[in-house]
Formats: C-alpha cells, sequence, structure tokens
C-alpha cells in the first residue's frame, strides 16, 4: 500500500498542499451529509497529526459553516489539539488516588526527561505529555498511558526505562 493510498505520511514527509488536497477529498465525501462537522475533523485531524489554522479555514468553507463553529468544536472536544502532537501520547493520571501516591512526582520526572510542558511536545515529535483524571487502575496508581498502554505503580525512577521502550523501538524500526 502506498503513502496516497493509506493517508499516512510515513515514508516521507507530505507537502501542506499535498495534505491539504487530501482534505479537499474528505471534504467533497462529506459536504452534504449532516453532522459532518466531526467526522472531517477527526480524519483532518489524522491527515496532519493535528489541526492547523489552514485546516480549519478549509473545512469552514467547505462545509459552508462558520469559522466560529468550527473553531468551537475544535476547542471543545480535548481529542483535538491545534498543536502538533508527538507520535505517542504520554498521558499522567492526576486523579485523587495517583495524586496521593506520588502522580505529581511522576509528572515532573516525565516534564524533566521528556524536557517539555503539560500540553507540550518534544522537539523530535516523538512524545507529547497530557495530564489526565482517571485511567481506572486507582488501586495500582500512581498510573501513566502511553498511547494505549498503562504503566501502573509508576516511580519517578522508571520514566527513564519505560521511555526508552518507546526511543528504542523507533530506533530499531529505522
Amino acid at each position: 500500500m502506498n503513502d496516497k493510498a493509506c493517508g499516512c505520511t510515513c515514508a516521507e514527509e507530505a507537502s501542506e498542499e499535498e495534505l491539504l488536497a487530501r482534505l479537499d477529498d474528505v471534504i467533497a465525501d462529506y459536504k452534504d451529509k449532516p453532522g459532518a462537522l466531526i467526522p472531517v475533523l477527526q480524519m483532518a485531524q489524522a491527515i496532519f497529526g493535528y489541526l492547523p489554522e489552514s485546516a480549519l479555514k478549509k473545512i469552514s468553507l467547505g462545509l459552508g459553516k462558520p469559522y466560529s463553529e468550527v473553531a468551537g468544536v475544535v476547542g471543545f472536544y480535548s481529542f483535538f489539539s491545534t498543536q502538533p502532537r508527538g507520535k505517542h501520547m504520554v498521558r499522567v493520571c492526576l486523579g485523587t488516588a495517583c495524586y496521593v501516591r506520588g502522580g505529581k512526582n511522576v509528572l515532573e520526572a516525565l516534564k524533566d526527561k521528556l524536557g517539555v510542558d503539560v500540553g507540550g511536545t518534544t522537539e523530535d515529535r516523538q512524545f507529547s505529555l497530557e495530564v489526565a483524571r482517571c485511567f481506572g487502575a486507582c488501586g495500582l496508581a500512581p498510573a501513566i498511558m502511553i498511547d494505549d498502554q498503562v504503566y501502573q505503580r509508576v516511580k519517578p525512577t522508571r520514566v527513564q526505562a519505560i521511555l526508552d521502550q518507546y526511543r528504542n523501538a523507533e530506533a530499531a524500526a529505522r
């Protein structure tokens, strides 16, 4: 399967013009469908990795919706991001159990090891750091989640080893 067919940019970086052209195809498919805004935003985020202003303007014009409505939906749902995100999403639980059992210390260790603050993305765009409220693993707190993998009873001293698993897997894939 080539990059155009899968919609990804794995092998090489696509230009903004190419990405916007892909978005045009998505908008054309959804233009006259009721409730199209959220699915188009989801697909746009999959194409770009986030939602740049150029994509939001194109969606607004293409679906005939006010820019304020499009931006309002993006701002309301935490799934959407207007900032580039890393390949791996790191979330630290700061729900009550995790917070009390050291979640804040784990967060500080992650901020230190990644060199970013909450909401930030590493320069190499490998990791983005966010805070969450509960993963449902309260009995095994503190917990972090990287992509869909939950790590339980995380200690600040284990943070580097956990991150290295992802970095090493990335290096091995090259």
